[in-house]
């Protein structure tokens, strides 16, 4: 059954608390303890392996972002000489339309040239003809 505390009893629960607490801070390791040193030395193993490990993730990733870096050069280069070939071919295509273009209009100025040459050709003949005629 429940029976509550007396002003006593909590004191005396409260010393020994204390008494708990400060012999389980007296009992604790001095710094000098073998198994201490071997806590501090373990830790600072964990520690150099972890920053050795993160030293490697950077240098890695260094390494990965330089290739990257150099491959997508190289892909700009290559795109940018295939850009190059492409424009030097677009203008030779050019030109050669405008040859051509050029050349069409030289016969069509030609045929026509030639036409009116026939034309004028007929009128003096009929000219001639008529001009006989009543001459």
């Amino acid at each position: 059954m429940y029976r509550e505390k007396n002003f006593a009893e909590r004191r005396t629960a409260a010393i020994e608390a204390k008494k708990a607490l400060l012999e389980k801070f007296k009992s604790k390791p001095a710094a000098d303890d073998p198994a201490v040193l071997a806590r501090q030395a373990e830790r600072k193993a964990i520690l150099e392996a972890r920053a050795k490990r993160e030293a490697e993730k950077e240098k890695l990733k260094q390494e990965r972002l330089a290739r990257e870096a150099a491959e997508r050069a190289e892909r700009e280069a290559i795109e940018a000489a295939e850009r190059a070939v492409a424009e030097e071919r677009a203008r030779e295509e050019a030109k050669i339309r405008e040859a051509e273009e050029l050349e069409r209009i030289t016969r069509e100025l030609a045929d026509d040239a030639a036409k009116k040459a026939k034309r004028d050709a007929r009128y003096a003949a009929r000219k001639a003809r008529t001009k006989g005629r009543f001459g």
